[in-house]
């Protein structure tokens, strides 16, 4: 049976028409010489549409990035990416804490709240249940360990309703989940490092050596929160992230993984997704109506006057989050037990599954790492211009795009791909309207697809 890279492989192979080639270094070449011609013309205009084009790029990159990760492990299209965006900027404006764009009391509403807490118990309990219950059986009784997971799985959704309940105390309601998460952290850190300098040190050693510390520094962290309400915008994106994250895994776990087994259809399972994503869109008119919404000013929205190119603090930082997304996954994917094993599943998921992976709860993480990218591009995404209820749809193509151009399946061609595509959008508009950029976005993708099917830069 053949594998499912030599099967991707097989959908961009270039038919050898004669002339494809000559083709394509004409349009190379044209391309770069009307570039070359827009810089000698005005050179202040020409860097401000070369910041606006990696600014922009930047979030196609993140949006390359994660559909690289989730497509290249389970080879198929999944549209709820791009209802992740689209989750990731609501989130934000669902918790908005700036009142000068008026009351929320309208929009916070008891069932959406309900809703993301099921579905964070739910992901809590399956985590918990598959990860730690398997570890422990030989310590405590079934019973009580599936009490404890209950449990734990109930808080969890309880806070989390707690949490989204009281968006303008967020940064009071996050304090301790904050404290814990730093603590946790410096936990994992120390053990870490003191491995690597002296590997036959016992990790439960280390861990109980570094408790104090990290739960004194937690705590720290956690009563500094408490004071900064000005935190509450840069807490949602965090939380926004985690829930667009939570719903993707959920869909994999309680949907997608029952069709793959049964359907074994691409087909089908581009059409369940396709599902998901109206019907996410549908509930997002619903709650939040279709008219776009702005987003709290975040910081750096004072513009920099830089060799007459107007430039704002805030794109320069998302284009820092672009490099450290894929700085990220690339430490995940090169460096990590679990980088190898999604590629192992990648490659053929049914040998991993003979050699000992447990593929269900990888890929079940590479659907939350995915849906988490998805939102912060979202969420950069409406902060720089506002949130309407088809920019999931809109964005997911992008992304889409940008993997095509810079070779689907390929981590360096994503982030390559996504800054190449927002140069050439901007560049595109020069002598043209706003409104063509999405058109130049998709002859961009008819070119690549006609003489450059692999990318810019082909898996191997």
């Amino acid at each position: 049976m053949a594998s499912n890279r030599e099967s991707a492989r097989g959908l961009t192979r270039l038919i050898d028409v004669p002339g494809t080639r000559m083709i394509a270094a004409l349009l190379t070449a044209a391309a770069l010489g009307y570039i070359a011609w827009k810089i000698g013309q005005s050179p202040p205009q020409a860097l401000q549409f070369a910041f606006n084009g990696l600014a922009v790029g930047a979030v196609y990159a993140l949006l390359a990035l994660g559909f690289t990760l989730v497509y290249s492990t389970v080879w198929f299209f999944d549209l709820y990416y791009g209802a992740a965006a689209a989750l990731g900027a609501y989130g934000v404006f669902y918790l908005r804490t700036d009142p000068s764009l008026g009351s929320r009391l309208d929009i916070n509403s008891l069932p959406v709240n309900a809703f993301f807490a099921a579905v964070v118990a739910g992901v809590t309990a399956w985590t918990l249940h598959t990860v730690l219950e398997p570890r422990l059986r030989g310590r405590a009784s079934p019973a009580v360990l599936r009490a404890g997971v209950v449990l734990l799985a109930v808080v969890a959704g309880a806070y989390t309703g707690i949490v989204l309940a009281l968006p303008e105390h967020i940064h009071l309601t996050l304090s301790p989940a904050v404290g814990l998460a730093t603590a946790g952290a410096i936990v994992v850190v120390a053990q870490r490092v003191t491995h690597a300098v002296a590997p036959t040190v016992s990790a439960k050693l280390i861990a109980l050596g570094a408790a104090v510390p990290a739960a004194l520094l937690g705590a720290w962290c956690g009563y500094l929160l408490t004071g900064a309400p000005g935190a509450g915008l840069y807490l949602s994106w965090g939380v926004s992230c985690l829930l667009a994250g939570c719903v993707g895994l959920a869909l994999y776990r309680g949907l997608y993984v029952y069709m793959r087994e049964r359907a074994r259809s691409p087909l089908i399972m581009l059409v369940a997704s396709l599902g998901i994503l109206l019907a996410i869109a549908a509930l997002i008119v619903i709650v939040f109506q279709s008219a776009p919404r702005p987003l709290p000013d975040a910081f750096g929205s004072t513009p920099w006057n830089i060799a007459g190119a107007r430039i704002k603090g805030f794109n320069v930082f998302a284009i820092g989050v672009a490099i450290a997304g894929f700085a990220g996954m690339w430490y995940l994917l090169k460096l990590t037990s679990f980088g190898r094993a999604v590629r192992a599943i990648g490659d053929d998921e049914e040998v991993s599954k003979v050699v000992g992976i447990n593929t269900t709860v990888i890929i079940a993480v590479v659907f939350f790492i995915g849906a988490m990218y998805a939102a912060m591009a979202g969420i950069l995404t409406g902060h720089d211009t506002a949130v309407q209820p088809r920019m999931g749809l809109l964005l997911l193509l992008k992304g889409w795009i940008a993997s095509v151009v810079g070779g689907i399946g390929n981590l360096y061609g994503a982030i390559v791909g996504g800054f190449v595509l927002g140069l050439v959008e901007q560049f595109g508009i020069w002598d043209l309207a706003g409104e063509w950029k999405d058109a130049i976005s998709f002859v961009l993708l008819i070119l690549f697809l006609s003489f450059w099917p692999q990318g810019l830069l082909p898996r191997r």
